[in-house]
């Protein structure tokens, strides 16, 4: 018993030396030598925080904030608005979609510091109180939604598409909705919905 214990020690150390052989051998000289001396450590300590203001759904935030941080993770874990979702991270699936200065972007994309000064609207910021957005209650009103999670991101580009004066076919809006992915397949619903709130009192 002792040996067989003995015995499975050594393979986890020849593994384990093996492992940090082939490192060694595939990774640069100069990123070993940051990983040993923890350059990114003592990197991230020295970048100091700066000034940030930003106005949010109405209501004015100022903070210090690693200029590293983009406005997806701020929105989310400096103001707790959660309803932006982080999904692909890279611009690609547009759930992370909100208006900056009535323009809509891709939070993930952007650093949050470089929206100081600017207006903000997540989509938080659409519904009057109790009362949703139309383009909310479209989205229930046809089914617009399943598991929901892109759902913000496509509502917050829908009522950007029709600002934009992008809505006027169906093929207009699906164009100008492409950025925007739903996994499940509600796409005939969204054009639905964007067809009556286009229809209706000016968004």
């Amino acid at each position: 018993m002792a040996k067989e214990r003995t015995n499975k020690a050594s393979r986890r150390n020849f593994l384990k030396q093996s492992t940090w052989i082939t490192v060694a051998a595939m990774a640069p000289p100069v990123a070993l030598k940051a990983a040993r001396e923890q350059w990114d450590e003592r990197l991230a300590s020295a970048i100091e925080n700066i000034p940030f203001s930003v106005e949010v759904n109405g209501t004015l935030h100022q903070a210090k904030i690693d200029p590293r941080v983009t406005l997806l993770d701020f929105l989310r874990e400096n103001l707790q608005l959660t309803g932006t979702k982080k999904g692909c991270d890279y611009g690609q699936c547009g759930a992370c979609t909100v208006h900056v200065d009535g323009q809509r972007i891709n939070s993930c994309l952007t650093l949050a510091v470089m929206n100081d000064g600017r207006k903000v609207t997540t989509i938080e910021g659409l519904a009057d109180g109790a009362e949703l957005h139309p383009m909310q209650a479209a989205f229930i009103k046809h089914d617009g939604l399943q598991c929901g999670y892109c759902t913000p991101g496509q509502i917050m580009s829908a009522v950007a598409c029709i600002r934009e004066g992008h809505a006027d076919s169906d093929e207009e809006i699906r164009e100008f909705m492409s950025g925007n992915i739903c996994r499940c397949g509600a796409y005939p619903n969204i054009v639905a919905a964007i067809k009556e709130v286009k229809g209706g009192p000016k968004v």
